[in-house]
């Protein structure tokens, strides 16, 4: 029995279609009230048996911050699938997003301490790694540094990762990945899915930085590839950084556009039309009360020139990647024919 926490997300919801069409049985942590029909919209994009698959997962109610909740849950379980995360760069909630995210992955190691669970897979992410002078690749082994430029949920993800090294140290043997910006289908109202909805409605700016990007189907075959026995033991306690290529925001709007049909962004924002933007955002947040859709953390990633090496993956088990140009047609063209219900 696999367990999956996040699985109403891009992620976890990919991922758990996965491991039923390799005849897996899933156990599925899902908060009261969260939106399991999503996830059923997420099989039927890529399967004529997706009431079937979505049939045999078996859901689980609970808190991750609750850990004897979670003990209890994970009796009988053998891998574990960790993709929740708390996903926000509201600098107002910078310590509720720290403390959640590192408090549920410490809890989520102890439980599968506990039920001694063989197999673990963490999905951090990039932010969770240190940035290179120089202009040189982030990989696996660049150094995060504490800085107060960082935003939180970089924060989160680092320290994330060291309740997970916590759990090797204790016994417990883990495969994790960072991804870059994962693109793919699905709430087209956040995260990254989001750029789609947005440029469709038409984006006239773009940002002079430049990122990682990948596919939500290769992190996720990624993910179970690391898992299965044959690799397992010759691939484990290590991270593995999944990043398809690197492109400048510029190219990446350009290209989306371009899928949906739709004129490119052609105004390059400078640094002082972005820290007015900024500003305004976050005195509206004041007022309103509601988190600011731009402020200075998401304005240093925009403008931020980050390169990613995601090879390692690639040397070590001969994983090949989706070009981004797949990824962003196969992501659109679901946005298209979803009538962009979000």
């Amino acid at each position: 029995m696999v367990f999956v926490t996040g699985g109403t997300g891009l992620v976890g919801s990919h991922l758990m279609l996965g491991l039923l069409q390799r005849g897996m049985k899933v156990r599925a942590l899902k908060r009261k009230g969260s939106n399991i029909g999503r996830v059923l919209e997420t099989f039927r994009w890529y399967s004529s048996e997706a009431d079937y698959f979505f049939s045999k997962i078996e859901w689980a109610e609970g808190d991750m911050e609750d850990i004897f909740s979670l003990g209890e849950l994970l009796e009988g379980i053998d891998e574990v699938y960790h993709c929740a995360a708390i996903v926000s760069f509201d600098r107002k909630s910078k310590d509720l997003i720290i403390g959640q995210n590192v408090e549920s992955t410490a809890n989520l190691v102890d439980a599968a301490l506990k039920n001694k669970v063989k197999k673990f897979c963490h999905v951090s992410s990039v932010s969770a790694l240190g940035k290179n002078s120089g202009g040189e690749p982030v990989n696996e082994e660049t150094n995060w540094i504490p800085s107060k430029k960082l935003s939180g949920y970089s924060k989160s993800k680092f320290f994330s990762e060291t309740e997970i090294w916590r759990g090797v140290e204790e016994g417990l043997d883990v495969v994790v990945v960072n991804p870059s910006i994962i693109i793919g289908p699905g709430n087209w109202a956040s995260g990254s899915p989001s750029f789609f909805r947005i440029i469709d409605k038409g984006m006239k700016f773009y940002t002079g930085g430049t990122t990682g990007f990948v596919d939500v189907r290769d992190v996720t075959e990624a993910m179970i590839m690391l898992m299965e026995d044959a690799n397992f033991a010759k691939l484990k306690n290590q991270r593995y950084l999944l990043n398809s290529e690197n492109l400048s925001y510029r190219d990446f709007f350009t290209r989306v556009a371009n899928s949906l049909g739709k004129p490119a962004p052609f105004i390059n924002a400078s640094g002082i039309m972005l820290k007015l933007a900024a500003g305004g955002s976050e005195l509206l947040s004041m007022i309103t009360g509601k988190p600011a859709q731009i402020n200075r953390d998401t304005l240093q990633s925009a403008s931020s020139v980050i390169l990613y090496d995601g090879s390692k993956i690639t040397r070590n088990s001969g994983f090949t990647y989706r070009p981004v140009q797949e990824a962003i047609e196969h992501t659109a063209g679901i946005f298209r024919l979803s009538g962009m219900k979000d």
